[in-house]
């Protein structure tokens, strides 16, 4: 046997040893590969500059992840380049449209950039909607540059109602210094930035057309980017694709495939759009164009944002929480030409507290990511429904791709917000495309337990339609970028809505009065953990006949646990005893199940409401004492105390893609697990045999376990939890004991064991004792 032992040991380690071997060579050859091709010299692009060459605001363009399909025999009018001349291209720069003040008649600040003419970034202004994870002082995106001989940053955007236009910050100003720290570029700024704290006030040195000034800015807490450029993982200059983009996917005969960028000759994603001059009666809208000379065609994309009316401003669900995008194509020539075009969905969604809500969000489908791609339509004249489809599928490259569909909106779906396309134009709300493809835009990750943080969006693809000559193409967008507030959600894409976008899974009847009556509680009582405790008081209280019932049900069997010793003693035969067992309840009107019934109700709202702390965004930042205190600060995470991960290096526990436990260590499910086993170890009846000590150790291991399952859930279900089993143990303490059985009751009238006293015959004992009829 210890040959076996030892035989099973050295070939477990040397399989081990083989694996780690040929990993180690694999990632050391990928490695190699990496740097040869980061070393291999670039080749020169046709407008001069090397691909990924820094802007000179020091990031790099992003560059679409899809290979150009060159079309060397496209007609001249239909996708060819321009061989007069290159098209001279506008020096990028930036807008913004509403603001940064929640008083602002907006609920958003929104900054564009003519390059690809996108949303490159929208932050809501709501106090109920900042960053969770990033705590440092906010002065503003100022989409900064470095200024020639890192003389400072230059400011290229300044958005209304942040602090840096609250200072006086102006688009051209040089920040050349932070509070006496040399600034150097806007990278710099940032991390100078990053060590200050919301509230602070900071001296800002600008050089404003060679004159020193100094601005006094105080700094505001980081709101909640819905909408973000995100690095590419692979640079820290580099970028994913922006949001909306645009460009053709026809002209004529010219066509692209799935896999290919833009026709040839044509840079409408990369290249920078022409800024319309504003018009001053309409300051919430700006108008971008962008002119095929070759193609004979002039695309127009005009944003507009939604305004909160006066009367609706202090309604956190009035709809107002879009954008209007409106396409023109124009038909400039002088014949009729075929189009289609490509319309993108968001990018950069947030991916806050991932590494728990990677696990925790639910959706329409198994196994979804913190980014999925969702739609409402149908396909091909089937049923109309909601598709989602998932982060880990657009990860694996081969994401279903849905034909001749009707669109009611399509866009991407985080676990509190989302970003949808409305389309306008069709009657019953509908709008007819020729492809609506997922699309992953950003890289796969390598951890494979990241692959639900792959950045994800979708493409509208429109079916062909011919522009007569002096003619124009229109087509209208509603975008929604906000939070999954199930009263707002319900105002948009009519004549269904976004509310399919808050799914509570199967208990959502559970789960829907539950978080009605928690709201009508915080209406009272400010305070959502104060509001779940009332919630747990009113669920106990509602379950109090059937909880007293099983808890009178215990006791009793503490009571007759004595009885029960002696009754497995005197009994060896199962069956025998089995029945004697039977014949003891029924005397002392005890029913072993009676305690199941409360378990049973509790399981739908125990699932009820683990799904609507998951789903409701009120949740989010909601702190138990106070949102200035770092800990339990957001109700529907961890209550994350103490980040323990430097302190405990092993992944397979602290990591946050790989870890059971994740990187912090959480108070509130140590606490909840205690008044588990203090229950179990209160309430619980001592074993009486062997099977009975089995379980009751098994139910020790147990209570590890569900610790492990509890350690990442959100703090307000602790909270429940942990009230809760107070409420029982006060219940079980203050409820009076039953009497005890009295003495010499039991063998009375049980028959007598097999061979034991009255051994005449165990049948003529069971005869003598038999009731008369």
């Amino acid at each position: 046997m210890d040959r076996r032992y030892i035989t099973f040991f050295l070939l477990s380690f040397a399989v081990v040893a083989l694996n780690f071997t040929i990993v180690f060579w694999m990632q050391k050859n990928q490695q190699a590969q990496q740097a040869a091709q980061a070393n291999a010299p670039a080749e020169k692009k046709p407008d001069g500059k090397k691909p990924g060459e820094k802007n000179p605001d020091g990031e790099k363009p992003a560059e679409p992840r899809v290979k150009p399909d060159v079309k060397k025999q496209a007609e001249a009018d239909d996708g060819a380049p321009d061989k007069a001349g290159k098209r001279k291209e506008p020096p990028a720069a930036w807008v913004t449209l509403g603001s940064a003040d929640p008083a602002a008649p907006y609920r958003m600040l929104v900054t564009f950039t003519n390059r690809g003419a996108a949303v490159e970034r929208v932050e809501l202004n709501s106090p109920r909607f900042h960053d969770l994870e990033d705590r440092s002082g906010y002065l503003g995106n100022l989409a900064g540059a470095k200024a020639p001989k890192n003389a400072g940053c230059l400011v290229q955007t300044v958005g209304q109602g942040t602090p840096a236009a609250r200072a006086g910050l102006r688009v051209g100003d040089v920040i050349t210094a932070l509070s006496g720290d040399k600034v150097t570029g806007y990278r710099h700024l940032n991390e100078l930035l990053r060590e200050r704290v919301p509230g602070e006030v900071v001296e800002l040195t600008v050089d404003r057309q060679g004159k020193k000034q100094t601005l006094s800015a105080t700094l505001a807490r980081r709101p909640l980017e819905v909408i973000r450029p995100e690095p590419d993982g692979r640079s820290p200059v580099a970028q994913d694709p922006l949001s909306f983009l645009f460009t053709f996917d026809q002209v004529g005969k010219a066509k692209l495939g799935d896999n290919d960028s833009e026709l040839p000759g044509v840079h409408m994603r990369t290249s920078n759009w022409e800024i319309l001059p504003r018009n001053p009666k309409k300051p919430d809208q700006v108008a971008f164009a962008y002119v095929l000379e070759q193609q004979r065609l002039r695309v127009l994309k005009t944003y507009s944002l939604a305004k909160v009316a006066a009367a609706e401003q202090s309604d956190p669900n009035a709809p107002a929480y879009h954008l209007n995008l409106r396409i023109d194509i124009e038909n400039t020539g002088e014949k009729a030409r075929p189009v289609a075009y490509r319309l993108d969905g968001p990018t950069g969604m947030p991916i806050e507290g991932w590494w728990y809500s990677k696990d925790t969000k639910i959706g329409h489908t198994g196994n979804p990511g913190v980014r999925d791609v969702v739609w409402y339509g149908q396909e091909g004249g089937q049923k109309r429904q909601i598709y989602q489809i998932t982060a880990s599928q657009v990860a694996d490259e081969n994401p279903p791709t849905y034909s001749e569909v009707d669109v009611l909106y399509a866009g991407v779906d985080a676990q509190y917000v989302a970003a949808v396309l409305i389309p306008q134009n069709g009657g019953d709300g509908f709008q007819p495309f020729a492809k609506l493809l997922p699309l992953r835009v950003g890289p796969v990750p390598a951890n494979k337990n990241k692959k639900k943080l792959v950045d994800t969006s979708c493409r509208l693809v429109s079916t062909v339609q011919s522009i007569e000559a002096g003619e124009s193409l229109s087509q209208a967008f509603q975008i929604f970028v906000g939070p999954k507030r199930p009263d707002l959600l319900a105002q948009y894409a009519q004549p269904h809505n976004l509310g399919d976008l808050v799914y509570y899974g199967w208990f959502g009847w559970v789960s829907r009065p539950m978080l009605s009556i928690l709201h009508f509680f915080y209406r009272w009582v400010p305070n959502y953990g104060l509001a779940i405790i009332m919630l747990t008081v009113l669920v106990r209280s509602c379950m109090f006949p059937l909880s007293r019932h099983q808890a009178l049900s215990a006791a009793k069997m503490q009571q007759l646990q004595p009885e029960m010793k002696k009754m497995a003693e005197k009994y060896k035969d199962p069956q025998e005893r089995m029945k004697a067992q039977r014949e003891f309840f029924r005397k002392h009107d005890y029913h072993p199940l009676s305690g199941c019934l409360p378990a049973l109700v509790q399981l739908p709202i125990f699932l009820g409401l683990y799904r609507s702390l998951a789903v409701d965004i009120e949740l989010r930042q909601a702190p138990l004492i106070s949102s200035s205190i770092r800990w339990c600060s957001n109700l529907g995470a961890p209550d994350m105390l103490w980040y323990w991960k430097p302190y405990l290096p092993i992944d397979f526990l602290t990591d946050e893609a790989n870890g059971y436990l994740g990187p912090y260590l959480n108070l509130l499910p140590l606490i909840t697990i205690s008044l588990f086993i203090v229950q179990q170890k209160l309430f619980m009846p001592p074993p009486t045999d062997e099977q009975s000590a089995m379980q009751a150790k098994m139910m020790k291991y147990m209570m590890i376990f569900m610790g492990v399952m509890f350690f990442k859930v959100a703090s307000g279900l602790c909270l429940y939890f942990i009230a809760s089993s107070l409420w029982g143990i006060a219940e079980r303490k203050l409820l009076p004991k039953p009497a005890p059985p009295k003495a010499g009751d039991a063998p009375a009238r049980l028959p007598p064991a097999p061979g034991g006293n009255g051994s005449g015959g165990g049948a003529a004992a069971r005869k003598k004792q038999r009731p008369r009829r």
